[in-house]
């Protein structure tokens, strides 16, 4: 499969999944289990984000098959390598070590 981290807007299949996802945002922790973090978040493609409680979560691996490539331009291409350095498996962690530090509700 191409790149890691695909722009914003690019619609997925992931394995063994009947419904095609959007890509909507990077590097985000399940806040229920607080456990990992995953490479993409996303919303069921054509319906878009109905509700925030309906975000899908998953590692580029998991992508079968890319149906489009979202919009990139030069500061898209820059903050993608930007992504690619900073979210090394040390960050990670210190970013899943963060998250259950801290208190459940303020």
């Amino acid at each position: 499969m191409k790149e890691k981290y695909l722009p914003i807007g690019s619609v997925v299949i992931l394995k063994g999944a009947k419904k095609r996802i959007m890509i909507t945002g990077y590097a985000q922790i399940d806040m229920e289990k607080k456990d990992k973090v995953y490479d993409y978040c996303g919303c069921l493609f054509p319906q878009g984000i109905i509700s925030t409680e309906n975000t899908l979560l998953f590692n580029h691996d998991k992508i079968e098959k890319i149906f489009a490539i979202g919009y990139s331009d030069d500061e898209g291409k820059d903050f993608l390598e930007k992504l690619k350095e900073t979210l090394t498996e040390e960050n990670m962690q210190k970013m899943l070590t963060n998250v259950q530090e801290e208190p459940e509700s303020l």
